[in-house]
């Protein structure tokens, strides 16, 4: 990877929350070297309110980020992507579109707290968790010296950043 742009694509099954958030976080703390774009298997067509809450009170943009297909990043004239991380198990065992230009792919699973039962306390709670874990693999990911590594290095660093 000779790269100074990398195109980073976060799915999972709704696009509603990790994946919204994921790509937030990318898009912010990325100073430019990265654009993120998150996607669903099954979009809803709504980003849930609690990860707007959550994005807007890390001090991020919402702008543009909405739900939609993964689709969109398999037809002519999308966003060569670098990287594709999976945030939830079912997207992750789901057969994914062909990705042009063969980017290299990761899971890093997250609680969907899209499905948090309880107090309304609790459900934010569960937002909060999920995007502290992401920002935690994001900053990790980051610190990789991408120019620098080769490809293989990079896809174990990957999957290691998953497991935290």
């Amino acid at each position: 990877m000779r790269e100074n742009h990398y195109n980073v694509l976060f799915l999972c099954t709704g696009n509603s929350a990790r994946s919204i958030m994921a790509e937030a976080v990318l898009n912010q703390k990325g100073n430019g070297r990265f654009t993120a774009y998150s996607a669903g298997s099954h979009p809803t067509g709504a980003v849930r309110l609690e990860a707007l809450q959550q994005i807007e009170s890390a001090g991020l943009s919402t702008q543009g980020l909405r739900s939609k297909s993964w689709d969109e990043f398999a037809q002519p004239g999308a966003p060569e992507l670098n990287f594709v991380f999976t945030v939830c198990d079912n997207a992750a065992a789901e057969a994914c579109p062909y990705w042009p230009g063969q980017p290299m792919t990761a899971h890093w699973g997250v609680s969907d707290p899209a499905t948090a039962k309880g107090t309304q306390e609790e459900i934010d709670r569960a937002f909060h968790d999920a995007f502290v874990t992401l920002e935690r693999r994001i900053t990790l990911f980051l610190s990789l010296p991408l120019a620098t590594l080769e490809r293989m290095t990079i896809q174990e660093e990957l999957k290691r950043i998953g497991q935290q």
